[in-house]
């Protein structure tokens, strides 16, 4: 999987109405490894609810965070309202999202794979742009997802003083970026669509990922404790997963998908 261009790659919808043009945010590629079958989804950027091409007032009452994904054959809006809005999640035809999309995903054929934490720190300070890839598997349902992303944070350290868990010490990075679809590899979905979630991914080592998912939610404040069945979507749930991590420097081509 040739790692994106992000910085070059839209979809596009073909609705006379509206041709709205989304930027590439992540996408995630799940394969069947029983069948060889695979399908990909790409996020999207988030953007508002609103009066498109109205005269005034452009944003809708009642306003609600808006981000796309545009799978094979099904895609997701999300719609996240300031509670637990009934509508957050709908899965659709992908053939039914603003028209049918068109899609611009610049590959990045000049990409190069770093092969160590040094690698990783050089570049992070020469100021080029990263692409991460993660990849986990469910071994008892044989599906494996590679979730790709541009990483928008990285952190890192130039001295560690105390040994980590792990024996290693010294200079280190770790990612924190997001949102990215995350997806349910149980096997337990009808459909690999309805398995998706938005989370956001760290990691600082090649071998496990974290994330945090966005879920159901109750609402408090640590300061004010209350009782209430208040509940929103946030990111929350935390999973740690045996991955691969992989991270590329990645440079433009004119090679288009």
């Amino acid at each position: 999987m040739i790692p994106l261009d992000y910085g070059r790659s839209f979809v596009i919808g073909t609705s006379p109405g509206n041709e709205a043009r989304f930027w590439v945010e992540s996408r995630t590629r799940i394969v069947n490894e029983k069948t060889g079958a695979n399908e990909d989804y790409v996020q999207c950027g988030s953007c508002k609810s609103e009066n498109t091409f109205g005269e005034s007032d452009l944003f809708m009452d009642d306003n609600y965070d808006f981000l796309p994904v545009f799978g094979t054959e099904f895609g997701i809006y999300f719609r996240r309202k300031a509670w637990l809005n009934q509508n957050y999640k709908t899965v659709l035809k992908t053939s039914d999202m603003f028209g049918g999309p068109r899609y611009q995903l610049v590959g990045g054929t000049a990409c190069r794979l770093l092969n160590s934490e040094k690698e990783v720190l050089e570049a992070t300070r020469e100021m080029v742009p990263l692409v991460a890839q993660t990849e986990i598997r469910d071994v008892r349902s044989q599906l494996r997802a590679t979730i790709e992303y541009p990483v928008k944070t990285m952190n890192t350290c130039r001295s560690i003083e105390e040994h980590r868990d792990d024996g290693r010490r010294g200079e280190i990075y770790q990612v924190d970026t997001g949102p990215v679809i995350f997806p349910d590899l149980s096997g337990k979905q009808e459909h690999l669509v309805d398995g998706l979630s938005l989370a956001f991914v760290a990691f600082n080592d090649p071998h496990f990922t974290d994330f945090v998912v966005e879920v159901p939610t109750q609402a408090f404040s640590p300061e004010i404790p209350t009782e209430n069945d208040l509940h929103v979507h946030h990111y929350s749930e935390k999973l740690t997963l045996a991955a691969e991590n992989r991270l590329y420097v990645s440079y433009s081509s004119g090679t288009k998908r």
